[in-house]
C-alpha cells in the first residue's frame, strides 16, 4: 500500500468500481447500479454530497455511502426513540466498505470522518447505522464503536427481506439471519 490513499466524494465514474467491491465485501446482490444511482442521490443535500471513496493509485480500496437528513425512511429497523438526538437531524450511514488487504490503515475511520464533516453541513447533528455483526470478529461493530458509536438495540434477521429479492449472505448463503446493531453517532 501506498503511503497516500486520494479520497473525494463518490461520483458515477466510480460506481462500477463500488459495486465489484461492495459485492467482494458483502455479497451478491447487495449493491448494483439502480441502487448505488439512488444510495448516492440520498447522500446529496444543499451541494453538499455525504458519500465518498478510497483510491490507492487507480484502485479503489474503499467507500462509504451515507444518506442525508431527512433523505431516508425511519423504518421499523430504526429505533428513533432510543435516539438522543431528534429524528429530522439524523442522517443515515448506509454502507462503508474497505477492501480486505487495505483494512487496518484508518481508512475506514477517514471515509467516517469525511461522511461526518458533510452530514454536518446538511444539517444532521448525529449519524445511525446498522451494523453486520457477523462480520469477521464483528469488527464492524468494534470500528464502529471505537468511532464514537453507542448501541441502540440489536436487531435479527435484518437483512433477511433483501435475502428473499436475491441477496446471498456471504455468511449465511440465500437466507440471511445475521444479526445488525442499531448504533448511533453523535456528533461534535
Amino acid at each position: 500500500m501506498k503511503n497516500t490513499i486520494r479520497y473525494h466524494a463518490i461520483t458515477p465514474e466510480d460506481y462500477q468500481a463500488v459495486i465489484e467491491l461492495g459485492t467482494q465485501v458483502h455479497g451478491e446482490g447487495y449493491i448494483n447500479a439502480q441502487n448505488l444511482e439512488q444510495w448516492v442521490q440520498k447522500g446529496i443535500k444543499n451541494g453538499t454530497n455525504a458519500g465518498f471513496v478510497a483510491y490507492d493509485d487507480d484502485k479503489l480500496v474503499g467507500f462509504r455511502v451515507t444518506f442525508a437528513v431527512g433523505n431516508w425512511p425511519v423504518d421499523s429497523w430504526c429505533s428513533p426513540e432510543l435516539w438522543p438526538s431528534e429524528q429530522n437531524k439524523v442522517c443515515y450511514f448506509k454502507c462503508n466498505t474497505v477492501d480486505e488487504n487495505y483494512r487496518g490503515y484508518g481508512i475506514g475511520s477517514q471515509l467516517l470522518q469525511l461522511a461526518i464533516t458533510a452530514a454536518k453541513q446538511q444539517g444532521a447533528d448525529a449519524g445511525v447505522s446498522h451494523l453486520w455483526m457477523q462480520s469477521p470478529g464483528n469488527s464492524a461493530v468494534k470500528y464502529f464503536t471505537k468511532c464514537g458509536g453507542k448501541l441502540m438495540k440489536i436487531h435479527n434477521d435484518r437483512w433477511l427481506e433483501l435475502s428473499k429479492q436475491g441477496y446471498i449472505c456471504p455468511v449465511c448463503g440465500k437466507t440471511c439471519h445475521c444479526s445488525a446493531a442499531e448504533m448511533l453517532i453523535e456528533f461534535d
